[in-house]
């Protein structure tokens, strides 16, 4: 349940914190929104959404793990990959490639004053570049930033809330209408 009043139990939800706040909701949601899907890089709406649901349950946010897993799987992620990525990255059923990113974001998001140049040096050894690199780092971040937002005001809502809403996001995107916001 959120820890203000005016934010019923049965409307818990990201759009629920931001309606209070459509200044800063649209430009956060265009952000968002580059950074999720349309940016160009090399990883696939698949692969940020695994990127975003990993560093949220690295952070143990309920909220925001449940509903960009629910989006990872809508695109196809096997239910169980997260779980195994989270357990253990180095034995996860991911691609090798991924291994360093998956790796870099961990330890960003739980110790990042340990970052070291070998980290991302791991990154580009495996064939990425600089433009790849940022968006890990504004994926990372962002859902970082999610996870506090939520948690902060104690957002939690329902599974099947989340399994919803992880669809929408796989067919929509992230720019909500300006009536979600209203």
């Amino acid at each position: 349940m959120s820890y203000i009043k005016s934010i019923p139990e049965k409307e818990e939800s990201a759009a629920s914190v931001m309606r209070r706040y459509p200044e800063q909701a649209f430009p956060l949601a265009d952000l968002t929104e580059e950074v999720m899907r349309t940016g160009q890089c090399h990883f696939s709406a698949k692969d940020r959404e695994l990127i975003a649901a990993f560093s949220s349950g690295t952070n143990a946010c309920t909220y925001c793990f449940n509903t960009h897993k629910a989006t990872a799987e809508a695109y196809g992620i096997s239910e169980d990959l997260l779980g195994a990525l989270l357990d253990d990255i180095d034995s996860s059923p991911v691609d090798d490639r991924l291994k360093p990113i998956f790796r870099y974001v961990k330890k960003l998001t739980e110790t990042p004053s340990k970052i070291r140049q070998a980290d991302i040096d791991a990154i580009f050894e495996a064939g990425w570049d600089e433009n790849d690199f940022h968006y890990v780092v504004m994926i990372c971040g962002l859902f970082n930033f999610y996870n506090r937002l939520m948690d902060g005001y104690g957002i939690k809502n329902t599974a099947e809330y989340r399994l919803k809403r992880g669809r929408i996001l796989a067919d929509r995107g992230y720019r909500p209408a300006p009536d979600a916001v209203k």
